[in-house]
């Protein structure tokens, strides 16, 4: 065979591989791009969600009420904070205050129990009386579609970083301020929030 001929089509088939791979890169980013848009023009108050007890609720329902979002975990050594949840929501609560405790299983495998499980947990071990919802995924490629608004497209964006991250709205359900894990339901910062936003 020529030589020239074959270093031709050669050539030829490297054109054509490089074309196709980039028409799949293109198709790739248009694809991530319609996905940010369509992520970005949902009312992530419109969201919905089960509750523990099987029903379904979304941020929409507490319009008017400052709402604190917080994924739990009962394995956790930052589980004891529900103590301090559950002060902190009898406290507020009749001022128009409402804690959604969101269990999930993403760190550490630390929250394994069924949602019986866990809602009969916090009520007899920390007598917890505000909304919990049924566990979800709050990380990774099953993370729910609030989480993952919040995490990406809210206008305090991140990864959550471990059980008991927390993330408050004003009564319009307006994202105001993030908490990490460490940050306790009594810190002065997160409570002197909440007070400004009732």
């Amino acid at each position: 065979m020529d030589t020239r001929y074959l270093l031709l089509t050669i050539l030829g088939l490297s054109l054509s591989l490089s074309a196709g791979c980039a028409n799949a890169d293109q198709h790739e980013d248009k694809q991530n791009a319609q996905e940010d848009v369509e992520m970005q023009s949902i009312d992530y108050r419109q969201i919905p969600f089960t509750t523990i007890t099987g029903d379904t609720a979304r941020l929409a329902d507490f319009k008017g009420k400052v709402v604190l979002i917080v994924n739990t975990a009962s394995k956790c050594g930052f589980t004891k904070q529900y103590a301090g949840l559950e002060e902190l929501y009898r406290d507020k609560k009749d001022k128009g205050f409402v804690i959604l405790g969101f269990p999930a299983n993403n760190f550490k495998s630390q929250e394994p129990g069924t949602n019986e499980e866990i809602l009969n947990f916090c009520r007899i071990n920390y007598g917890v009386t505000f909304p919990m919802m049924a566990k979800i995924s709050v990380k990774g490629d099953d993370k729910h579609p609030l989480f993952k608004y919040l995490t990406e497209q809210s206008a305090l964006p991140g990864e959550i970083s471990w059980n008991f991250n927390k993330f408050l709205f004003d009564r319009d359900g307006n994202l105001v301020s993030r908490y990490e894990s460490k940050v306790t339901p009594d810190d002065p910062e997160l409570t002197a929030q909440i007070d400004k936003s009732l």
